[in-house]
């Protein structure tokens, strides 16, 4: 036999094989798609309180930074002195503010057990909706993901410690404006 006289023998076996399964087999029982729920995000802060106007943090050890919006509605430092603000990195931490998630909520758990009797942190916030809020946070939770937190002494909740954290980070960086750098001298008034 030759063989392309084989190779069209294999071929049609294959396809008569490939049409036998097709027509053969169970046809699949008709799967009804259900979504599950999905869990809703829970913010800090809800956001009829509008945009922060006042951000306050001061930490356990003594550090505090405060900013808050002039009346030309710009960012102005007001500790550690006051001076004028880097526009972009309050702005930043406003936003930041605004959705802090929660995490986890414990309902029964002890302040004193999170470290919330005496807080690591205190932020004092203040809102365009004129809403004044007092934020305490704890410890870090045992696997170094997030703070226990408590508003106006309510509910226990455990937030995101990369989002406090890049807040925290104004204690130790005030967000001062940039000065800006004088500009270089030309050749010809450089010499004589």
């Amino acid at each position: 036999m030759r063989r392309s006289t084989i190779f069209y023998i294999l071929l049609l076996l294959i396809l008569a094989g490939v049409y036998y399964y097709l027509n053969n087999r169970e046809e699949p029982a008709d799967i009804a798609v259900t979504l599950e729920p999905q869990e809703e995000v829970s913010y800090l802060f809800s956001f009829d309180l509008g945009a922060p106007t006042s951000i306050r943090i001061e930490s356990k050890t003594g550090e505090t930074v405060e900013v808050e919006r002039n009346a030309e509605n710009a960012w102005a430092l007001i500790l550690p002195t006051e001076a004028a603000a880097d526009q972009a990195s309050v702005e930043a931490a406003a936003s930041q503010i605004t959705v802090i998630q929660i995490l986890d909520r414990l309902p029964d758990i002890s302040p004193q057990d999170v470290g919330l009797n005496d807080p690591e942190y205190k932020m004092d916030l203040k809102f365009t909706s004129g809403v004044e809020r007092n934020v305490e946070v704890g410890v870090v939770t045992p696997t170094e993901s997030g703070y226990y937190v408590r508003v106006d002494g309510g509910e226990i909740v455990i937030v995101s410690k990369y989002t406090l954290d890049s807040l925290f980070r104004l204690l130790n960086n005030p967000p001062y404006m940039p000065t800006e750098t004088p500009p270089l001298p030309t050749p010809e008034a450089v010499s004589p």
